[in-house]
């Protein structure tokens, strides 16, 4: 079962993509629990980055009713791979700096993934890749691999402070902004200083603070992101 915190993040967040949804050509659904799955991942892979790509999951198509009620006036039914699936499984493909994180060593196609993926290799459809404690935003080096990319290409930014309390948090960066957390909840105050609010906890003792998500495709356009359960109902929104 998926974190009662993050359940709760993802439908503030639907909402927020649905009121927006007019700022955006196409939208992706992403089950959450594959969410939850990445942050684990992202956690155990610090202080690296890591590498997902995901394919379309073939058996769930996204349907019309949703469609209608999350795409906006601008919305292109053709825009990228995969569009009328639901995102399926996630696969852990690489870790590394911002510079190499997106770099899969020649190697693994043939001896990691040649049983798994068959002739596609490693080529999946839409990837993913985290900013540990730093700004969803694309960087250059982001902009440069979306464009091998046949469906969108994602960014998870997480804010969190190590289990000793020591944190730091990178937030110099232009661009669109897109928060993933609970509505704003009264903060404890000491003195001047406010506590910051913890979301949820890692397994590994990290407190988590705050997430970002954004999606985008190879010509720059945004793409919105709605998180829906594992029928592929956005949470929150009554569209079916």
């Amino acid at each position: 079962m998926v974190a009662s915190w993050l359940t709760e993040a993802a439908t503030s967040y639907n909402q927020s993509s649905l009121e927006n949804r007019d700022a955006y050509s196409a939208f992706v659904l992403l089950p959450i629990r594959h969410l939850e799955t990445i942050l684990n991942w992202a956690f155990k892979a610090l202080p690296d980055e890591i590498l997902i790509g995901f394919d379309p999951l073939n058996s769930m198509e996204i349907d019309d009713e949703i469609i209608d009620a999350c795409c906006g006036a601008e919305y292109k039914s053709d825009l990228f791979a995969g569009q009328a699936f639901v995102i399926g499984e996630p696969h852990l493909v690489n870790r590394g700096d911002s510079f190499s994180v997106h770099h899969v060593p020649e190697e693994w196609v043939d001896d990691l993934f040649a049983a798994d993926r068959g002739s596609r290799g490693a080529r999946f459809t839409h990837w993913m890749h985290t900013h540990p404690n730093c700004v969803a935003i694309p960087s250059d080096a982001d902009a440069d691999a979306a464009q091998h990319t046949d469906g969108v290409d994602m960014i998870l930014g997480i804010e969190f402070s190590n289990p000793n309390g020591t944190s730091f948090w990178f937030d110099d960066a232009a661009g669109v902004r897109r928060p993933l957390k609970p509505p704003k909840r009264s903060w404890r105050r000491f003195g001047r200083r406010v506590q910051r609010p913890i979301l949820g906890r890692s397994s590994t003792g990290h407190r988590i603070h705050g997430l970002e998500l954004i999606a985008y495709h190879r010509t720059g356009v945004g793409v919105n992101v709605l998180l829906v359960d594992d029928e592929g109902i956005p949470h929150g929104l009554n569209t079916v």
